[in-house]
């Protein structure tokens, strides 16, 4: 079979910024946050972190976020998990954007679409509840619908069911890297003819008292901004003390680029060109201190790609405001960019960048928090409209790098959008519990 190219043809997103790329992605580059204190509710009172990002609740006129104008009948709300909710929302969007809709053109097309979302944790708000409800009040208080809610790959059926797809249906749970090797294995179902479409991405909808408390016992959580909610996620930034949880979806349509031009594709977004995954095998929580399983994630990307460092234009890093992840990226960025030592042995010199500053480098968790599973696909999306718009995204809260301590000598892009119209290719990279990693690499169309 010949190569088969796959391209990004429709996008869609919920987000702590808002519903609606469009809007959400002008509140990026504007550089505002989308990060908000939770300390109001007493069920958080306990917790030493509150503060999330959480998607803004509203009428969809102010792109926020109202299930009714997104899951129909009203009476399927009660029935429809959120995490699978807002990959619904993002799944919609992205066919719309992509005037894709092969429900309305016949069984062959639904059969050449398939769905590929995941989820890191699901329903935590249902299993809770019914958790509760069981203990309390027994058995005839379990839901028949508990199962279906809770499992991670609901969001993937219920954007199958409702559009018809009949194409691979396939669901991904790998922790933080969820949604980046979402959108990585659909790629390949389509390079291997597997489908000719894929609808792509992650949800998670897992702001809730118990998983605040969990991760904050694990001391992974912002504290020390508690009362300033937009300073709290500092990825990069000498004062960084944790990550802040936040929610959504992100989900983007691909297909195969004869595909796309046969049926004239109102969109072309990007070219996915690259997609690398690696182990840790060293910790269940902590990634190796000097990077070596994302420094391995990426060479692989950049194989796949046929590409070298220096054709990489910017990275949208996983740094979810943690030290020690921070770190450990930085560390992988620096040995494939910008060393030269025996340790690239598959690059020569003159294919690594000479200069630190010279590698662009941001964080949007800094803007919406860390999505855990849908971290992956909201920053493959960010990094798409990247390339599209030739501006790359700021890194918030990025006040005091620290070069002397930690070596952070690339430009985190700080603060404030930096023009790019010449960019042509970029990474994003997702790291997850476990040692699990992956990245992805765009190109420019």
């Amino acid at each position: 079979m010949a190569t088969r190219r796959i391209v990004v043809t429709g996008l869609g997103v919920v987000s702590p910024l808002g519903v609606h790329v469009a809007p959400v992605w002008s509140s990026l580059i504007a550089g505002q946050s989308g990060i908000i204190s939770l300390a109001s509710d007493p069920e958080y009172a306990s917790i030493p972190s509150t503060v999330a990002g959480v998607v803004p609740k509203g009428p969809s006129s102010e792109n926020k976020w109202d299930p009714s104008d997104w899951i129909r009948p009203a009476s399927s709300i009660r029935r429809t998990p959120v995490f699978a909710q807002y990959a619904l929302c993002a799944a919609t969007q992205a066919l719309a954007d992509a005037n894709w809709h092969p429900q309305k053109l016949g069984e062959k097309h639904q059969e050449a679409t398939g769905v590929c979302i995941g989820s890191g944790i699901g329903s935590i708000e249902d299993l809770y509840d019914t958790a509760v409800l069981y203990n309390s009040k027994g058995y005839k208080k379990v839901s028949p619908l508990f199962v279906p809610k809770l499992l991670n790959n609901m969001a993937a059926g219920h954007v199958s069911i409702e559009n018809g797809l009949k194409g691979p249906n396939h669901s991904v749970s790998s922790a933080c890297t969820t949604g980046a090797h979402s959108i990585g294995d659909a790629m390949n179902f389509i390079k291997l003819g597997m489908a000719d479409v894929m609808v792509a991405g992650s949800a998670e909808a897992a702001i809730h008292p118990i998983s605040l408390a969990g991760f904050s016992r694990a001391k992974s959580l912002s504290t020390n901004f508690n009362d300033q909610p937009s300073k709290s996620s500092r990825p990069f930034d000498k004062d960084r003390c944790g990550f802040v949880m936040g929610e959504g979806s992100a989900v983007m349509v691909l297909e195969e680029l004869d595909h796309a031009l046969a049926r004239k594709a109102p969109t072309i977004y990007a070219e996915l060109v690259g997609y690398g995954l690696s182990g840790d095998s060293n910790h269940i929580t902590a990634p190796p201190s000097d990077g070596n399983g994302a420094y391995r994630s990426m060479k692989m990307a950049l194989k796949m790609a046929n590409l070298k460092p220096t054709d990489i234009g910017y990275i949208n890093a996983h740094a979810t405001s943690t030290n020690l992840g921070d770190a450990a990226e930085n560390k992988a960025i620096e040995r494939l960019f910008v060393r030269s030592e025996t340790v690239n042995e598959d690059f020569e010199p003159n294919h690594q960048y000479g200069d630190y500053s010279e590698v662009a480098v941001s964080s949007t968790k800094g803007a919406i928090g860390h999505l855990l599973g849908a971290s992956g696909s909201i920053e493959a999306l960010f990094t798409v409209m990247a390339l599209h718009t030739g501006q790359l995204p700021p890194t918030l809260n990025a006040d005091n790098i620290d070069v002397e301590n930690e070596n952070l000598r690339f430009n985190y892009v700080p603060n404030h959008t930096q023009p790019a119209p010449e960019l042509q290719y970029a990474l994003t990279n997702s790291f997850g519990f476990g040692g699990t990693n992956a990245s992805l690499i765009f190109k420019k169309y």
